[in-house]
Formats: C-alpha cells, structure tokens, sequence
C-alpha cells in the first residue's frame, strides 16, 4: 500500500485527517463500553483509503450533483467487530459532519473487515481487494499486522464465478422491479416502494458481483449505489441528482426498506413511484448491459 496523501489537495488531507479521528474515537468509546472478552480485547489494526481519493480521478461537481465519496476499508481483529452496530455512532457523526456541521465536503462510505477475511480474500485472489492493497493508501496502520501476499486470480476462475453472480442476481432483481410495477397497478404504493428497493439493492449488488467479485452485505442504497457507480461510473446515469424531485425520489426509496413496512407516516405519491419505475428500469437496462460487456470481454 501507499502511504502518502501528497496528490490531494490540502483541505482534502484535512478532511481525511479528521475522519481518521472520528474512526478512532468512536471505536474507542465503542470499546470502552464492552463488557465481554472479545469486545475488550478488540483492536482496530488499519484504515486504508480506497477508491477514487487514492487513484487521484474523484469527482466533485456540486451543479450536477455528483461527487465522490470518500471510500475507506476499516480492518479489525474480530470478525464479532464488523457488525454495522458497533459502527453507527461513527456513521451518524460523519453524515452530520457531511450535512450539517459542513466539517466535511464528501460523504464518507466504509466497510468493515476483520483481518483475517481480507488475507483469506488476498489469498484467494478477490480482485477488489487485490486492488485495495495495490492502491490503497495507509491513513493509519497499528504495527506488526500486514496483509499477505496476493493470489494472482486465473482469468477462467474469475470469469466464470461473476457468470454465477450475474445469473443469481439480475433475474432476481428483475423479478423484483416487475412485483413493483405491478403494485403500482395495484394501488399499493407502500409495497411497490420497498419492492423498489430490494430491485434496486439487488441490482447494485449484482454489479458489484460481475465487477468485483465483491459486495459488501448492506442494504443502504446511497453505500451501494456509491460503491457501484464507483466500479461501473456509466450507472450515475440512472438517477439524476440535479434537481430536488429527483434527490426526493431515491430518499424515498432509499428510507423504504424500513419505514414503508413499518411506518404509518410513510407517503409516496403514483408520480414519484411511476419516475421511480423509470429510473429502476434504466438502472436494469444499464446493469444488464454492462455486465454482458464485462462478460464478454473476459470470455
């Protein structure tokens, strides 16, 4: 891995500066509040940046409303310690760091992993960890706890696990979007919004697949949608970000995993739902399309 941050500019390197600490702090206050063996003994061993901030190609366009995230992979000692629990009081305090004290001008999206799955990951030779230790760059690093060495991945064994993933995932996706247009039809907006939902998980999650050979296991949309327009940069398409109807329509279908299961309050009118089914069809048509040329390419 890298270590430097040179290639960033200044107030770039100080905002890393301050995730890194809000990372450590929290895990920190985390750990303090364990009462059994493996909580007290766990240790947080790396944070690496990833993505499109280590490569130097991010994108920051506020008029059309799209920006990179900041992508950092958090490597722990405990498999017990990548449960997204133990991390949602990091995850809150970096969104209100994002959207209300502006102390950042990126959102940030990381992944939790002990130690021992990345080098099982490593050694199995999973391209998108095999691209982390490449490009990724140490913002922290606890001695005497390395990665191992890569496993070179053979083209035909790559090939034909993303040929897997690709006929696991898009036809249930598929199938998802199509329940969801059918209850549309059906007048029952609460339904087709988290089937929406789940197509739209699944389709990212089969990008992710086909792509990486990698996904992480997450229901959060705007994460996934992150991670997948990260891998495949032709998906931003599928959801304009440019006005406030369109930012309305995700977040509706991004809280719809929950709240449209569970809460009475939750509202979706037929035209936001019918714009939905549009975009969700683009994004299939998009997802199918890239995953055949990803295919094809590598047969």
């Amino acid at each position: 891995m890298h270590t430097g941050l040179d290639h960033l500019p200044q107030s770039k390197q100080r905002e890393l500066g301050h995730v890194v600490r809000v990372l450590i702090e929290e895990f920190e206050a985390a750990h303090a509040m364990g009462t059994t063996k493996w909580k007290k003994a766990g240790r947080l061993f790396k944070l690496v940046l990833y993505g499109s901030y280590a490569r130097g190609d991010w994108v920051d366009d506020p008029v059309g409303g799209y920006q990179s995230d900041y992508d950092i992979l958090i490597v722990v000692n405990d498999e017990r310690l990548t449960q997204f629990e133990f991390w949602s009081a990091a995850d809150d305090r970096l969104m209100r760091d994002t959207t209300i004290t502006n102390v950042l001008s990126a959102p940030v999206n990381f992944i939790v992993h002990s130690l021992s799955d990345v080098n099982r990951q490593l050694e199995k030779g999973s391209p998108f960890f095999v691209d982390i230790v490449e490009q990724g760059i140490a913002l922290y690093e606890a001695e005497g706890f390395p990665f191992v060495q890569p496993r070179e991945l053979p083209p035909e064994e790559a090939l034909a696990e993303a040929r897997k993933y690709f006929d696991e995932w898009f036809p249930s996706a598929e199938a998802f979007l199509q329940n969801a247009l059918d209850n549309i039809d059906r007048k029952r907006p609460k339904e087709a919004a988290f089937l929406f939902h789940q197509s739209v998980e699944r389709f990212y999650h089969c990008i992710l697949l086909v792509f990486r050979l990698y996904s992480p296991k997450s229901h959060r949309l705007r994460f996934l949608r992150s991670q997948a327009e990260l891998a495949v940069p032709e998906l931003a398409a599928a959801w304009p970000r440019g006005d406030r109807f369109s930012r309305r329509c995700f977040e509706l279908i991004r809280q719809a995993y929950v709240n449209a299961r569970y809460s009475p309050h939750f509202e979706i009118t037929d035209e936001e739902l019918r714009w939905i089914g549009e975009r969700v069809s683009e994004l299939k048509l998009l997802v199918e399309s890239a995953c055949e040329s990803h295919l094809k390419t590598n047969d």
